[in-house]
């Protein structure tokens, strides 16, 4: 059996349940997935600052990982810790944000960001600017009201993210629309399932990477782990 763990970087051990049993549907047969919370924090990370310290403990919970599992995935849309944890982990190991944005822009596709944060919005552009797909993200367009409140009601979520995902594709152009935020999973799939245009799912993208990774291990110097 090959083993997958999937960080939370936020406290909820009710996301990371929801985030792994999504992580769970697209998974072979002979691969299993463990979901691991942190254990400082927040409940869901908010800014910039909740994103940047929740990064150490990402690290420590992936190296913990390292002597049971195969792959890790951060499962956080601003990949905290995942450059680190890249380079002290043998695992072959993806983040959510970088995972969605590298399938959102496959074959050129401009892509924009629907989610409910306003203060992570900078660290999305700075994310598709690292990984050099700048000149084809279209921006990040805002759900309104509280985000931790709309998080709570899946059916207001779901309507809220709905309206940001036509903006992104009537108003910027965007070919593919990225739903940002792990805690948003159950949302990002539903709408992946209800609309006709793409719209990335974040975990589906990492289980999908992460698999081609242990499969087909990246040529060392590349800049893939």
């Amino acid at each position: 059996m090959t083993r997958i763990t999937l960080i939370n970087p936020n406290t909820s051990r009710a996301t990371t349940v929801m985030m792994t049993e999504i992580a769970r549907k697209y998974l072979p047969e002979n691969f299993s997935v463990e979901g691991v919370t942190a254990t400082r924090g927040v409940s869901m990370i908010l800014n910039g600052e909740e994103l940047a310290a929740s990064a150490g403990g990402v690290v420590e919970m992936g190296l913990a990982a390292e002597q049971f599992s195969n792959g890790l995935i951060v499962s956080a849309f601003g990949d905290p810790g995942l450059d680190r944890l890249k380079a002290l982990s043998s695992l072959p190991t993806v983040g959510i944000c970088e995972a969605s944005m590298y399938e959102a822009s496959a074959g050129g596709r401009r892509f924009g960001i629907a989610t409910v944060t306003p203060d992570l919005v900078a660290s999305f552009a700075a994310k598709a600017e690292t990984l050099g797909l700048a000149h084809l993200f279209t921006g990040t367009r805002l759900t309104s009201g509280d985000p931790l409140v709309l998080a709570s009601d899946p059916a207001r979520l779901h309507a809220a993210l709905e309206i940001a995902v036509r903006e992104c594709l009537e108003r910027d152009g965007a070919e593919a629309v990225i739903i940002g935020g792990g805690p948003l999973g159950q949302a990002a799939d539903d709408l992946q399932r209800a609309l006709s245009s793409p719209v990335i799912a974040p975990i589906r993208s990492a289980v999908e990477l992460l698999l081609s990774r242990i499969v087909h291990p990246p040529e060392a110097g590349s800049r893939a782990n």
